[in-house]
């Protein structure tokens, strides 16, 4: 097994899955379904949401919202978001734990890296909800912080892409996909794997991210196996 415990960051958008808004029942089963597969296995399991299909704090700015009530109302769709794969998982019997970023019990508990971690090691799939409490930091910045914190072994970006490519492949059909590439090769060429914020903290961490396409289902079992799908992000000097 590649990895012994992993982060997995699933955006909102990709909750929706052919609706244009909320959650599609149908792709969170398929997740914890994915999610439970690999618990099976062994694998210790962090997860954190994103709040896209909700809303979206910088978009509500846009539109007039101040800034910092927006991101509480993203912060507020990652708890939504988080509440509805828990019930997932409680459905295909695979344990876990919703902890917020921002006190909400009986929601879910407070977070502390303690009680994370003692889940983790109990085999609870743990949810980390609501980002990272503060505004101004995506759910990107949030998984990149919890999975170091939680000294995870890499973090998973599942998306509705296989990997990284030179180019958007939904836009330009000439785009060529990458196997691996560093941190500073993402820089260089200007690639939009996540925010700046969260790629400098996984760089600074030498946290690898694999970027993979999880709603081809079995395609999460196939990165603990090593089967070498998505792309793999690393810093050169621990190559």
């Amino acid at each position: 097994m590649k990895y012994k415990r992993i982060l997995l960051k699933l955006s909102g958008e990709s909750l929706m899955g052919e609706q244009k808004y909320g959650i599609d029942v149908k792709r969170v089963e398929s997740y914890a379904r994915q999610i439970k597969e690999i618990t099976d296995m062994g694998v210790q399991v962090g997860i954190v949401i994103g709040g896209g299909n909700i809303f979206r704090g910088l978009s509500g700015t846009n539109k007039g919202f101040d800034r910092v009530k927006g991101d509480s109302m993203g912060m507020l769709a990652t708890v939504i978001n988080s509440l509805a794969l828990s019930s997932a998982l409680d459905n295909e019997n695979c344990k876990n734990k919703v902890l917020t970023a921002i006190r909400m019990e009986p929601i879910g508990e407070f977070y502390s890296k303690a009680k994370a971690v003692e889940y983790l090691e109990n085999g609870y799939v743990t949810i980390f909800s609501a980002g990272t409490g503060n505004p101004y930091f995506t759910t990107d910045t949030g998984s990149s912080l919890r999975a170091i914190e939680i000294e995870a072994d890499a973090m998973l970006k599942g998306t509705r892409v296989d990997g990284i490519y030179t180019a958007d492949p939904e836009k330009d059909p000439t785009a060529v996909k990458f196997e691996k590439i560093t941190y500073d090769e993402i820089y260089n060429r200007g690639l939009k794997v996540m925010d700046l914020t969260a790629t400098t903290m996984c760089k600074e961490n030498h946290l690898p991210i694999v970027v993979f396409n999880m709603d081809v289902e079995g395609n999460l079992k196939k990165v603990m196996e090593g089967a070498g799908i998505g792309t793999v992000v690393y810093s050169e000097e621990y190559a």
